[in-house]
């Protein structure tokens, strides 16, 4: 089976896309299916895309929403239709399309509430567009039988990275944070994996205030190697509830998006006394982005010797845009230590793949009727198969 996977992230830098083979069946289950990543690409978004984007998500209404899904799904098919045509592979070969689309609001179990999702990027648009059938919509099963409908790549993790020899986590560092930690390929022992809070989403969001909107993250860690981390504004941001609760757990930009860094911007001016004007990078926002960085690894070192290392681990590997942030790294690495910490080329794989190769595994799931939930992560009452299906031009079945 040839299959798509198309993800498009919190950190709203682009869409990826993969192409993957996969064989397997139904019926051997006991086997894991065989995989090959025959392509990867990302499509940029333009920053008119990105601005609507972040706006629409910020204060979008309903008719800002509805017209944002049409047009995220003419993005995400022109852009597998750009990978396609570049591979010279026919869109008639693809047997599907995995699409996650662009969460706008995720919202967890709580309170003796279930929890609710919702992702933008019509897949009607998109199997038009390509003529292929495409899976989507993968939360919502996982949502409706009790669970946080997320994380959804560690049953793919497992598949594609899973090592005989030593466990592994793997930290992704887009928007937000998450962890998948696998035992020895062949060890039953079930997969672990949770968000961990932010990964670079209030990074990005107080570059580009410092920058004025010349920047849209913190280049190679830049700003925040020249600050000093602000203690007690730290303290105070990590006594967030979201830190002290315990997996199966998920967030988002709800939480930590810019509420949230608005409230750390004004403690910073409260606590460090510093005048904060956005476009003036020189004063006081070094500081202010050395802290964010410094939250991300304390929130990803505090969850790890919560729930992790107990499990025993043997090596982490950094995914994600913030893996490409020398600051953020560097900062991760002094965590973690004496855990070997590498970068997510060392998979094999480019590890901004890793996300679009679950999603074309996740379709490939779907039409072959296996269940692709992990319920020990995510807290859904049982295994259960996920997406929804909408047949391509010419139609056909699963």
């Amino acid at each position: 089976m040839i299959a798509v996977g198309l993800m498009s992230g919190t950190s709203l830098d682009g869409i990826d896309v993969a192409l993957l083979e996969v064989q397997g069946e139904r019926s051997n289950l006991s086997a894991a299916p065989k995989w090959s990543l025959l392509a990867f690409h990302t499509r940029p978004y333009t920053l008119e895309q990105r601005q609507s984007l972040l706006q629409i998500l910020a204060s979008g209404t309903p008719r800002d929403l509805a017209r944002l899904h049409t047009y995220l799904g003419e993005w995400l098919a022109y852009a597998t239709l750009e990978l396609l045509e570049r591979e010279g592979v026919s869109p008639s070969a693809v047997d599907a399309v995995g699409s996650h689309g662009q969460t706008v609001w995720h919202e967890p179990p709580g309170g003796g509430q279930r929890g609710f999702s919702f992702q933008l990027g019509c897949p009607a648009t998109i199997a038009e567009r390509t003529g292929i059938g495409v899976v989507s919509d993968f939360r919502a099963r996982d949502l409706a039988a009790g669970g946080h409908g997320a994380p959804l790549v560690p049953w793919a993790d497992r598949i594609l990275f899973s090592s005989p020899e030593r466990t592994r986590a793997i930290q992704n560092l887009g928007g937000m944070g998450n962890v998948t930690w696998l035992p020895r390929a062949g060890d039953h022992a079930p997969v672990t994996a949770f968000d961990t809070g932010p990964g670079v989403a209030l990074i990005d969001g107080a570059a580009a205030l410092a920058t004025g909107g010349g920047e849209t993250f913190d280049r190679d860690g830049k700003l925040a190697s020249r600050g000093q981390v602000s203690e007690p504004v730290l303290r105070e941001a990590m006594a967030d509830p979201f830190f002290l609760s315990h997996p199966p757990r998920s967030t988002g930009r709800e939480r930590f998006g810019p509420a949230f860094l608005e409230g750390v911007l004004a403690r910073f001016k409260d606590v460090e006394e510093v005048n904060l004007r956005p476009g003036v990078p020189e004063e006081g926002w070094p500081d202010v982005l050395a802290t964010l960085t410094a939250l991300t690894a304390r929130s990803i070192g505090d969850a790890y010797r919560r729930w992790i290392v107990p499990l025993g681990l043997d090596e982490v590997f950094l995914t994600g845009g913030g893996a490409r942030n020398p600051a953020l790294v560097e900062a991760i690495a002094r965590e973690l230590a004496p855990v070997q910490v590498h970068p997510g080329e060392d998979l094999g794989m480019d590890p901004d793949a890793r996300e679009a190769s679950a999603f074309a595994l996740l379709a490939w799931a779907h039409l072959k009727g296996v269940p692709a939930n992990v319920p020990d992560a995510t807290g859904a009452q049982g295994p259960r198969v996920l997406g929804s299906w909408t047949p391509g031009r010419k139609g056909g079945g699963r």
